[in-house]
């Protein structure tokens, strides 16, 4: 397992990351736009949340997630500003191939109600 990552999202983070990103879709900034919406209010950018993966896999793999990482997932909800969600990973199996070993990693991003938002697989080499 690796270590799990607990983030509480803030429209503050949103808008640095519209900023950021070049992003100012106004379902992610404008309240009265976002609340005539499916969602009913502001949601949070989908690669805001998806970045905090990134943030657990960088810190259990330092080098070798930079180098050459990378990810399968599915967006399965919105995060809206204000929740709490908790990014957990765990090593599925270990593989080798022509010497490199490589990792598959089940990687989940939760909502404080269990709900899924973010479910798939990290890949990255360990040598």
């Amino acid at each position: 397992m690796l270590d799990s990552i607990n983030r509480t999202v803030t429209q503050a983070q949103v808008e640095a990351y519209a900023d950021a990103a070049g992003d100012h879709n106004p379902i992610h900034l404008d309240a009265a736009f976002a609340a005539k919406t499916p969602f009913g209010k502001r949601i949070a950018h989908g690669m805001l949340t998806l970045a905090m993966v990134s943030e657990m896999l960088t810190s259990a793999y330092p080098n070798n997630w930079a180098s050459g990482g990378h990810l399968k997932v599915r967006f399965r909800a919105p995060v809206f500003p204000g929740e709490t969600i908790h990014v957990t990973g765990e090593v599925k199996k270990v593989t080798e191939s022509d010497g490199v070993r490589s990792a598959e990693i089940t990687i989940g991003v939760k909502k404080d109600d269990g709900e899924d938002v973010i479910t798939g697989q990290a890949f990255v080499q360990l040598d």
